[in-house]
């Protein structure tokens, strides 16, 4: 499912019109990068949480050239799925 598909499906299941279904799974997603980018955590029960964690800086290696590389750390988001979403996946 691409972001088309689940505005569609917004749209069929709320009864929304299609530009309002948009705007509202945009201002989801905007909501939780927002509280990502400020280093908040975003619970929702049942379904998961979204987060960042850090990554500290580590060696690799280039696959092409054999060369070791250093790799930077880095904050990244992740999401950890809730019981109820794991449930529905078994």
């Amino acid at each position: 499912m691409n972001k088309a598909d689940l505005v569609n499906k917004v749209a069929e299941k709320s009864g929304l019109k299609k530009k309002e279904a948009e705007m509202a799974v945009n201002s989801v997603f905007e909501c939780i990068e927002d509280a990502l980018r400020e280093g908040d955590k975003v619970q929702v029960i049942g379904f998961g949480t979204f987060e960042t964690r850090s990554r500290s800086a580590r060696s690799g290696r280039n696959p092409q050239t054999g060369e070791t590389i250093e790799i930077p750390a880095a904050t990244i988001p992740a999401f950890k799925p809730g019981n109820k979403l794991k449930e529905l996946t078994k």
